[in-house]
């Protein structure tokens, strides 16, 4: 039944992205974009239209999936040429996942750690994080899966590792880790079947929060992402920058390595952001309406912790309200700096809320200690 129902809702999602309004062939360039000085509207199409309904989201979303791989993360591979075999061996410490891709003639491979709880079995299967890079949270009786990066994409411009012996192109290496972590769902579903695989979150902090939100933004098994001290390229937003107490990174700081996060045309827009027509509210827009709960230190000022409190988050807010999912969109601010191991514990109560339906007394829609910029994003939603 339930598999019947999963195929008539991807058959209506086939059907609706069939009658959206095209976007425009080629997109314009650098020169051909007007400055912006606000966030794009999520809420207006791209030919000038409003937005009637919630109906009307599926093209919308659309649309800014396109747009944010063009001036941004680089277009995702067709991966449907992919068969992915994957192993679990026990190890001194723990158990491998071997996972094994094979397109066309080529093979690759790579491992990720897995441990699974306590009476997890293929009758009861329980939730699983993944975790990018070795820092991440973790939930009770969830399963936790851990791999690196460099076996996927070198951090770099040098193009080595699994992704880059399948495909090639103008491709960031945070559409590359999420490839990674969307190989590892595979893994799941075929051999792993005291995993849950629609109770999956994905988690990373720094520039590994940037590439678990990547993996958000383009994967629609994930249920819940979890990016934490992302920052730029993360959910601190391209155009506001809030320094009075330390720099913030910026576009301007693109270096041979995190130039190489995004695409080459993303660094076009180093002349001028405001000409950019994406924003970190469109990465969260990629995700809506499933679960989506960031982490920041307010005093980890690089990671612009008041343009991700401020600017992104009540604008993310606006558009998961409207979609009727308030609930499954929050921010966990706390007093310290990058990567600091309280923000696991902070997420910890929403993930329990994803997982498992547990409530918890924390407002995940609280700011404090800053107040919402709304002078960035003077639209609203559409009332229906």
């Amino acid at each position: 039944m339930y598999l019947a129902s999963l195929l008539l809702t991807s058959l209506l999602v086939v059907q609706a992205y069939a009658q959206c309004t095209p976007l425009p062939s080629p997109l314009p360039a650098f020169d051909d974009l007007s400055v912006m000085t606000t966030l794009p509207d999520p809420f207006t199409f791209y030919n000038g239209t409003p937005l009637a309904s919630t109906d009307d989201w599926a093209c919308r979303q659309q649309e800014i999936k396109t747009l944010v791989q063009e001036y941004f993360y680089g277009y995702y591979p067709d991966t449907s040429n992919e068969t992915v075999t994957a192993t679990v061996a026990q190890g001194w410490q723990g158990q491998t996942l071997a996972i094994t891709i094979t397109s066309g003639a080529k093979t690759v491979s790579f491992n990720a750690t897995l441990t699974l709880p306590a009476g997890a079995s293929a009758s009861a299967p329980v939730p699983a994080l993944i975790t990018l890079g070795g820092f991440g949270p973790t939930a009770d009786g969830a399963a936790a899966i851990a791999f690196d990066a460099a076996p996927i994409a070198y951090d770099g411009s040098q193009k080595t590792g699994a992704f880059w012996e399948l495909y090639e192109g103008d491709i960031g290496v945070l559409t590359a880790w999420a490839w990674g972590f969307h190989k590892i769902i595979d893994a799941l579903e075929v051999a792993v079947p005291e995993v849950d695989v629609a109770r999956v979150g994905v988690a990373g902090c720094s520039r590994y929060g940037k590439a678990a939100l990547a993996a958000g933004f383009f994967d629609e098994r994930i249920a819940l992402t979890i990016p934490l001290s992302s920052g730029f390229m993360g959910m601190a937003p391209f155009r506001f920058q809030y320094e009075a107490n330390g720099a913030n990174e910026q576009i301007s700081d693109l270096d041979d390595t995190s130039g190489s996060w995004g695409n080459d045309v993303l660094l076009t827009f180093k002349a001028d952001v405001m000409r950019l027509p994406i924003e970190s509210t469109f990465l969260t827009a990629g995700v809506a309406p499933r679960a989506l709960i960031w982490d920041e230190g307010t005093t980890d000022y690089w990671t612009n912790p008041e343009g991700t409190a401020a600017v992104t988050f009540p604008a993310t807010l606006a558009l998961y309200d409207w979609l009727g999912a308030g609930d499954q969109v929050g921010v966990s601010l706390r007093n310290s700096g990058h990567c600091d191991p309280s923000g696991n514990a902070n997420v910890a109560p929403f993930i329990n809320r994803v997982f498992y339906g547990t409530e918890t007394t924390r407002n995940y829609h609280d700011i404090s200690p800053f107040t919402a910029h709304t002078e960035t994003f003077p639209w609203s939603a559409p009332s229906e």
